[in-house]
């Protein structure tokens, strides 16, 4: 049977059995499905990786069941999920087309991608993943090297990181960097892998996996977290607010959507604006009612001096516990830069709708 006969007999039984005519696929919705991009060295790095960290992680956690529970394997295993996501999904095929599409891929790796793969302390469960005589052998001694552990601590710390984080951030933001990206492959390649690395490194102290040992108190953190926002609170205002398009590619870039050039990247700024401030500001309000709370101490009734010594002990105790306005006014304050953004989404909107008004009038 002919291939157009064939397909005309498979419709008409389709609207037999739903009693139907079948709608075709819109044609954008079939672009969106066809524009998955599975770079196969890629993938298998990925699988490669997840089966190394399952195989271990079933080993540690015979052993140490609390620690390792399965908790830790959804979110080693969603972090992978994740990173295909961005690199292979539409979201990767839009880049070029959509500053939506690639502010939302960026996001994805470093907001997303390096909490979950560090929430799933991968350390112990992918060196017991591998051959145990290539670890005895070979990759033990390279991990027992001194210099390589001093390495490892400057580059974790709150300092080193956040700094390689925010310039990271911001030089692939500048038109010239970002241009480079868009126009090259491998450039654009190098590009995602400085925002997974630094990303790794920044959200490191914040995680703390196990068995790693913070470098310095928990409430550094704080204003750890609230300054790398700030520095996303600028390039998203930059982006929302610029009365041009800064990166020239998308202004000769055939639309997808009913948005223009400037439109498309005010909303990219409204996203980094608003999930960023998200992402930084959930786990700041984690780490401040941590440091609020303080250490919990376990005091037992005693007699005599003892037991004096104890009061005192609890005196001080009380002394140190946080007082109840202390916490509401870092509730509110942190909710300070959500209430900003979301401001700035509804600036944004009403300056879309008034362009749009002029542009009617001019038609």
């Amino acid at each position: 049977m002919p291939p157009v006969a064939e397909a005309h007999t498979a419709s008409e039984a389709v609207r037999n059995w739903f009693g139907s005519e079948v709608r075709p696929i819109p044609p954008v919705a079939e672009a969106i499905c066809q524009s998955w991009e599975f770079d196969p060295w890629a993938l298998a790095l990925i699988l490669i990786l997840g089966v190394i960290y399952v195989c271990g992680w079933r080993r540690v956690h015979r052993q140490m069941p609390h620690r390792f529970g399965a908790a830790r394997l959804a979110a080693f295993l969603a972090g992978l999920a994740a990173l295909v996501i961005a690199i292979a999904s539409p979201l990767h095929a839009c880049a070029d087309l959509l500053l939506t599409a690639h502010m939302l891929q960026h996001l994805l790796l470093m907001l997303i991608v390096p909490p979950l793969l560090l929430a799933g302390v991968p350390y112990l469960p992918l060196l017991r993943g591998l051959p145990r005589r290539f670890v005895k052998h070979g990759l033990g001694p390279f991990l027992a090297w001194p210099a390589l552990w001093r390495w490892g601590r400057w580059l974790t710390h709150p300092l080193t990181a956040w700094l390689a984080f925010v310039l990271t951030s911001t030089a692939w933001h500048v038109p010239a960097l970002y241009e480079l990206a868009l126009r090259s492959p491998g450039w654009h390649e190098v590009e995602h892998l400085c925002f997974v690395a630094t990303a790794l490194l920044f959200w490191w102290p914040v995680m703390q996996p196990w068995p790693s040992r913070p470098q310095g108190p928990r409430w550094v953190l704080l204003p750890y977290l609230f300054l790398a926002d700030v520095q996303n609170t600028i390039l998203a205002a930059l982006l929302t607010f610029c009365e041009r398009v800064l990166y020239p590619t998308y202004a000769t870039a055939p639309r997808l959507t009913a948005m223009t050039a400037l439109d498309d990247q005010a909303a990219a700024g409204a996203i980094m604006w608003v999930l960023g401030s998200v992402a930084f500001l959930i786990p700041a309000g984690c780490v401040t009612i941590q440091v609020l709370q303080g250490p919990r101490v376990a005091v037992r009734p005693v007699s005599g001096a003892v037991g004096a010594s104890t009061a005192s002990m609890r005196r001080q105790v009380s002394a140190a516990a946080p007082r109840p306005f202390v916490l509401a006014y870092w509730r509110s304050f942190s909710l300070l830069p959500i209430i900003t953004a979301l401001c700035a989404v509804h600036q944004w909107v009403k300056r879309r709708a008034v362009r749009r008004g002029k542009a009617k009038r001019h038609v």
